[in-house]
């Protein structure tokens, strides 16, 4: 009789002896390892030597050829000015290497020569031209001085003076000499507000707009056509005095003073 190390029969033995060699590659691939060597001192001197010819070459064309020299101005986006008020305030340097036009310089020289431009880009637009993109202000109040009107934008600068009235602008009038708003918030604040107040009428009514007067920080009134006036009391909830108005101009079409300096009380009077 076997004893218990006996192997049992049918029992397959573990295999033994090297590892199985990998499966054979396809018929017709090989692998091709391509060696990597550095390039040599020949090679970097070239490398070197072509890099400072090209980088000179680009020096030179920038600066010192004539290929890329400012040859036109050109002015876009005028309304009252003309390009050629532009061009000639910008002064730009012809014949200067277009590189080497400082923009920067040439935006604050129209901003403060030309106060009725509100933004400006200056562009380079090669070879040989500068582009000025201008964005003229845009009136919303007049002040009349004299016989002519200082025109206030919508952020209540005074940038322009003009001898004729700019049609559907409301005159602007400000009665604080003895008001204590002038010592609280000053000429500018007001004038702001007078700005923003007429701003947040809806077009219907700021085209009937003649008149916006000031008399402090919260006492300003229209006067619209007609003869017809509106308290609107101070600047704040703007758009809910705007929207009470629109709807008492409506139904008070005899009405002649309308009160909305208490949008949740408004009053109508006259006839």
């Amino acid at each position: 009789m076997a004893g218990p190390t006996t192997a049992r029969r049918g029992e397959k033995k573990s295999p033994s002896g090297p590892p199985s060699a990998a499966p054979p590659r396809a018929p017709g691939s090989r692998w091709v390892r391509i060696p990597l060597r550095a390039p040599g001192r020949r090679s970097l001197i070239i490398i070197l030597v072509v890099a400072v010819l090209l980088g000179a070459f680009g020096v030179w064309a920038l600066y010192a050829s004539n290929w890329l020299r400012v040859e036109r101005v050109r002015a876009t986006g005028t309304r009252v000015l003309t390009s050629h008020e532009v061009i000639a305030a910008a002064r730009a340097p012809m014949n200067a290497p277009l590189v080497s036009v400082d923009t920067d310089a040439l935006a604050h020289r129209l901003r403060a020569r030309l106060p009725r431009i509100k933004t400006v880009d200056v562009e380079r637009s090669w070879p040989h031209t500068i582009g000025l993109k201008v964005t003229e202000r845009k009136p919303e109040l007049l002040i009349r001085a004299g016989g002519k009107f200082i025109e206030v934008d919508a952020e209540g600068v005074r940038f322009a003076t003009v001898s004729t009235a700019p049609q559907g602008v409301p005159l602007l009038e400000m009665a604080v000499s003895d008001s204590p708003s002038l010592h609280r918030f000053g000429i500018d604040r007001l004038r702001r507000a007078a700005v923003e107040v007429n701003r947040d009428l809806p077009t219907a009514v700021r085209k009937d707009v003649r008149k916006v007067r000031v008399r402090s920080y919260d006492a300003v009134t229209l006067e619209l056509t007609g003869g017809r006036t509106v308290a609107w009391g101070s600047r704040e909830e703007g758009a809910e005095k705007a929207k009470v108005l629109t709807a008492l101009l409506k139904a008070a079409h005899g009405g002649r003073h309308f009160d909305v300096s208490v949008p949740s009380a408004p009053a109508v009077s006259g006839s």
